[in-house]
């Protein structure tokens, strides 16, 4: 099979940066950043449902999330929902059969010159630091997962929805609406599963509901802020498909 088709390569280039951004903020997200100390600002210490001193703590995945999201809603709009949830299904086996990788590569005996490095000037346990990267627990990759799907099928079941409604306009509405609404149910389902389910965390509900509510205020507003770029990104893909070509695939993919 060949893409020679202005569309084939379209939904190639798409598909490929949803899947690789995917992966990455799985496994990236291990990393925890504080957004106040990268703003140079005074931590926050928000206290909610009884839950203290709680500020803008984020997972690095939040780095290539609104990229994900942003394929979605471009795939969404000139591929339409079958094609959004062929990539997402995909995706998460994709992610599956990565952590298994993972797993056989936690699981392979080190060899003895690898077990201590030094690194910026200190002995590290090589083994460990690579578990403690990559070995995210059980619980995690499945709330991962689970939030995944669970929020890529709202997505696209918001966006088509809203553009039932807007018609070809407004696309600022059903990407930006969709997105809020999904990243809404994602921020609450994977803490639920990793850290309230989990028989390792003793987590509360309030816990959830105050981590949770903290997450998503910071991705609603990134959401936000990204609406321009989603402007920018279909400026272009209209200019490379054409005005034909694009008017006509956006309307056969709002038929389903």
């Amino acid at each position: 099979m060949t893409f020679k088709t202005k569309e084939s390569r379209l939904l190639l280039i798409l598909g490929s940066f949803f899947v690789a951004n995917t992966l990455m903020s799985e496994f990236i997200g291990v990393k925890i950043f504080s957004v106040e100390g990268m703003l140079g600002i005074k931590k926050f210490d928000i206290d909610l449902f009884g839950v203290p001193n709680l500020s803008y703590n984020m997972s690095a995945g939040v780095l290539t999330w609104p990229i994900v999201f942003i394929m979605t809603d471009i795939i969404n709009e000139y591929f339409g929902v079958k094609q959004v949830r062929f990539l997402s299904i995909l995706t998460a086996i994709l992610i599956s059969f990565a952590f298994f990788v993972v797993w056989m590569a936690i699981k392979l005996e080190p060899a003895d010159f690898w077990l201590t490095q030094e690194v910026n000037g200190q002995q590290l346990s090589m083994p460990n630091a690579f578990n403690a990267i990559f070995g995210q627990g059980m619980w995690i990759i499945v709330g991962s997962i689970t939030a995944f799907l669970i929020g890529q099928m709202v997505d696209v079941l918001i966006f088509h929805r809203i553009k039932k409604f807007t018609g070809e306009k407004a696309l600022w509405l059903r990407a930006t609406g969709s997105t809020v609404v999904s990243q809404l149910i994602d921020s609450f389902v994977v803490i639920f599963i990793a850290f309230y389910l989990n028989p390792a965390y003793h987590w509360s509900w309030q816990m959830v509901a105050a981590i949770g509510l903290v997450g998503y205020t910071y991705k609603f507003i990134v959401a936000l802020l990204m609406t321009p770029i989603l402007y920018v990104v279909h400026a272009i893909i209209d200019k490379y498909l054409g005005k034909d070509l694009s008017s006509r695939m956006v309307k056969m993919a709002a038929r389903g």
